[in-house]
Order: structure tokens, then sequence, then C-alpha cells
């Protein structure tokens, strides 16, 4: 059994050969960058701010009419909320041996049978990814049984932008669906050794320095 997180699969797609030397043989680590460390400083100071309400510092203080907007929504909120699932998509533990898929949503408010999950951002918004969002929601209608519909969205906090989706419990099964080519072609690779090199532009940033595409060689 593959597990599986959308980060993971993500950093496949963008390149299999990355994939394979960082996280299968972890011969190399991508190196922490200042926007890396930035963006976890940010969604530290917005889970206290959400949560503990503590006062977000000054740097960070221009993110609050956003996120104000957000948590004035009624429900019961949950934070930095872990999900995880096993090979039969039923609910278990996120540090279970036994997880399939898990995810981390920064923040699900759960209200009747709606919900709002959102995922702060301090990348650009150019180029959206919306499928965190739905793989995050296709986990919460199952570790919350009573949601119907979950509207999700994807907060780019320094351009005060809010990219959004809907998703219906009825359609969890064309859902999931949007994932199984990815998860096809990470099972072969595994099934089959064979892990190729992708080459773009962001070969520039690649931490994987044996490979013949990388900046150095």
């Amino acid at each position: 059994m593959i597990k599986w997180s959308f980060s993971g699969l993500k950093q496949y797609t963008n390149c299999p050969r990355q994939y394979y030397e960082v996280k299968v043989q972890r011969n190399f680590e991508v190196k922490e960058t200042e926007q890396i460390r930035y963006g976890r400083e940010v969604h530290k100071a917005l889970e206290e701010y959400v949560r503990d309400g503590i006062p977000l510092v000054k740097n960070y203080e221009r993110f609050k009419p956003m996120v104000d907007a957000l948590t004035s929504t009624e429900g019961t909120r949950h934070v930095e909320l872990q999900m995880a699932l096993d090979i039969d998509k039923q609910p278990c533990d996120f540090y279970s041996p036994n997880y399939w898929v898990r995810g981390i949503a920064d923040l699900l408010i759960v209200n009747g049978d709606q919900a709002y999950v959102v995922d702060y951002k301090t990348g650009s918004n150019r180029y959206p990814d919306p499928k965190q969002l739905k793989l995050m929601a296709l986990m919460a209608f199952i570790h919350f049984p009573d949601i119907q519909i979950i509207k999700g969205g994807l907060l780019f906090v320094l351009h005060n932008a809010f990219i959004t989706d809907t998703y219906y419990r009825s359609d969890t099964d064309e859902l999931w669906g949007d994932f199984q080519s990815d998860l096809f072609r990470l099972n072969h690779s595994y099934e089959s050794g064979v892990w190729p090199a992708n080459p773009t532009p962001l070969c520039g940033w690649c931490p994987v320095a044996t490979c013949e595409f990388h900046k150095e060689r």
C-alpha cells in the first residue's frame, strides 16, 4: 500500500525523479528557503490567532481583516485539523501505521450539514491548485458524516485573494476520481522502479544534484 498526501502526490507529478530521490531513497532533502520559512511562520501565527486569540505581530496584522471575515462564520472551528483515512477510506488516527492518505486542514468550520475548509497560502495566486481543498473536503466528509456541503477556499494572504470551490457529498465518487490517474502513475513507479525526470524551470531549485538536468551539471 502506497501512503500519500497532497504535497507528496504533487511532488511526484511535478517530477517523479525528485520524489524518488527525496521521499523514497532519502538521498537528498529539500532545503528550507526563505519562502518556506515565511510560509511556516505565517501559518503558525494565524493558527495561534484563530485558535487561541493570540494577537498577530505587526508584520502580520494586515492579514487580520481577511481571517476575521472567515472566523465570523457560525459553526465549530477546527484549527490545523489532522485527518487520515485507511485504504478502505475509513477514518483512522493521523499517526496510524495503517493510514493510506492524510492531510491537515488549516481551518475547518462545521455548522450542521455545511462546512467551510480554508487553506492559507503565502505564495502567488497566479496558478491556484484547488485539488488540495478537494482532498480536505473528501476527508472531512468521512470524518464528519453529517456534512453534506463543503465550501472551500484558498486564501492568498499576500494578495488578498480568495479562490473558492464547493463540494457535495453526493459527488464524492467523482471527486476521488480526480486523483486516480496520478495515484495510478505513482503506484506504477513503485512497481516498475521507473522514476523519470521531468525537466522544468524549477530544476534550478531542485536538491537532486545527481540528476542530469540539475542546474550545476
